[in-house]
């Protein structure tokens, strides 16, 4: 397809009439064009077409499209019977009553080429930039983050069902592009094994047998692999994603012990990482997690929000990752995407996932942003009973690299090392003599016979640990920390009326247009609510506990 970009966009008079008359106060998307114009050029998604073709859709129709789909929840099929039938989008779109829309096939289309050139923030970051224009938004201001799990789009599967999936897909895809070849591998019992889905009620269900039944896949996948890399073909099947994925799939739950094939078994082999194994072959980027009592299998969506008083809150930056990405990795991600938006904030709230040592002297000294969250405390079990010498107690000499105990006695060593994380940390051990002859040893370590070890953060992250320590014992911190909890209902309203919480498509590309798509939604949806009902309360008591104001006071006698 080639793209002829549209110069003007002017709502047809037919148009205008007959939407005025259906929605005399107006409705969210005639509001949407009459406050902010046009939010999308086709100048904005030029890179996205070659110059040579059919002619194209409108992209900047299309990325209307997907806006007003997503906030309402509506599938391709019913997004474009929209375009044909809702006076609304027509007024919208810029389009005339008579038009006869597309097919619905193009927003697939549409959303494959936002995802093969990465493009996917593209929808968002334009939005940002009109709302700008428009002085609905600004930099410098007071932000907040938090994060949400994502259920991929794919069934839950045990090991036993993995497998033998995975292998019915690579048979699947077999079949299609070497069916020839194929029926010279396969064995007649493959048919009745591989030929349905696999399901868990479908499986033996003793334990011996369903053991067996896991070697006799892995030892139906391992000839199939051996067919394929050893012997020649028409074409190179090793190159079909579905080989690959089968091959991974193998490695991680099977290994070979004195040319044995054997069913990995975690106490003995054991298993990848949930941040590197695969859960199903129809999304391979999909991970499993657990955080706190959840468990789910899919991504997880970080949202990043503004909230001053006096400016509509609206999303900023989406970011999807695998379940497993800990919060803290996405902190310097999110304000590198924020200062190319040129939208840093001045104080940035969130939860302690977020937060340690290393983003509070960073964020502050390359983007002067005051980075606000709990701290975890100090986890010894000195601080935690409270009856100990914990890290307080200590004097460090930061200049001669020394400290001293609480009894006087100066550390022997000073070593640099890194920690799990790869992070840098500082060792500090006394002496042997001096901790053995101390007679405070009891309120110091628990150690018969080992000196006490400290373990500190560089000067710079220590001294920024130890006053945010401080700071959230303050009756300030905890007033701008409570501003934090809004970004409870942001998630809660990206559940409950966008469906935040399930992926429509596989892929973590696909699946963090998805978050975009329902970011602009949920922004526009806002925005609503800000023009026509400015002073509405954020949050509405019920009736019952609205009725306390009419309630008669208490009379004493």
């Amino acid at each position: 397809m080639t793209l002829h970009p549209q110069e003007q966009w002017i709502i047809p008079e037919q148009t205008v009439a007959v939407a005025r008359a259906a929605f005399p106060k107006g409705n969210v998307y005639m509001l949407m064009y009459e406050e902010l114009g046009r939010l999308y050029t086709d100048q904005d998604f030029i890179e996205l077409y070659p110059n040579c073709g059919k002619l194209a859709w409108s992209p900047a129709c299309l990325a209307l499209v997907t806006l007003m789909q997503f906030s309402e929840g509506l599938t391709d099929r019913q997004a474009a019977d929209s375009v044909r039938a809702r006076i609304d989008w027509k007024y919208a779109l810029g389009l005339e009553l008579t038009d006869e829309g597309f097919d619905h096939t193009i927003l697939k289309e549409w959303r494959d080429r936002l995802v093969k050139k990465e493009s996917e923030s593209i929808l968002l970051d334009k939005m940002l930039a009109r709302f700008k224009e428009k002085k609905l938004l600004k930099g410098r201001g007071i932000q907040r983050t938090d994060s949400t799990q994502v259920l991929g789009a794919i069934r839950m599967l045990n090991r036993l069902e993995l497998v033998g999936e995975t292998l019915r897909y690579a048979l699947n895809d077999l079949s299609i592009h070497a069916p020839n070849w194929l029926c010279s591998v396969i064995q007649e019992d493959w048919f009745d094994r591989y030929g349905s889905r696999v399901d868990a009620y479908r499986l033996p269900k003793d334990k011996s047998e369903r053991e067996r039944l896991a070697l006799t896949i892995g030892a139906d996948g391992h000839h199939l692999l051996a067919a394929i890399y050893e012997g020649g073909t028409a074409f190179d099947l090793c190159e079909l994603p579905s080989v690959e994925i089968l091959r991974q799939v193998w490695i991680q739950q099977y290994a070979f012990i004195n040319s044995e094939l054997k069913w990995r078994d975690p106490k003995d082999l054991k298993l990848p990482p949930n941040s590197i194994q695969i859960e199903s072959p129809y999304d391979i980027e999909a991970r499993n997690a657990t955080k706190g009592e959840k468990n789910w299998t899919g991504y997880q969506v970080h949202l990043t929000e503004t909230c001053d008083p006096d400016y509509p809150h609206l999303i900023v930056n989406v970011e999807t990752t695998p379940a497993t990405t800990v919060d803290g990795d996405m902190t310097q991600v999110i304000h590198e995407k924020l200062l190319e938006q040129e939208l840093l904030p001045h104080q940035h709230l969130v939860d302690s996932a977020y937060v340690d040592s290393h983003h509070l002297v960073t964020l502050r000294s390359n983007y002067e942003v005051d980075l606000v969250g709990k701290i975890r405390t100090d986890s010894s079990w000195q601080a935690l009973q409270q009856t100990g010498f914990d890290l307080s107690y200590f004097k460090i000499d930061w200049d001669h690299q020394q400290v001293s105990c609480p009894v006087g006695n100066i550390s022997k060593t000073w070593r640099n090392r890194t920690d799990k994380s790869n992070q840098p940390v500082i060792e500090v051990h006394f002496s042997k003599t001096d901790c053995a002859a101390c007679q405070e040893r009891e309120l110091c370590t628990h150690s018969k016979t080992n000196p006490r070890l400290l373990k500190l953060r560089p000067r710079e992250q220590q001294e920024a640990l130890q006053a945010a320590r401080h700071r959230q014992t303050t009756e300030a911190f905890k007033e701008d920390y409570a501003l934090r909890a809004g970004c409870e209902a942001t998630i809660s309203q990206g559940v409950r009326a966008f469906d935040l919480r399930r992926s429509r498509y596989a892929g973590l590309a696909k699946t963090h247009l998805q978050h975009i798509a329902i970011a602009t939604a949920m922004n526009v949806s806002r925005l609503f609510e800000w023009w026509t009902k400015p002073n509405r309360p954020l949050r509405r008591p019920s009736a019952f506990a609205a009725l306390k104001a009419q309630y008669p006071p208490l009379h004493f006698f």
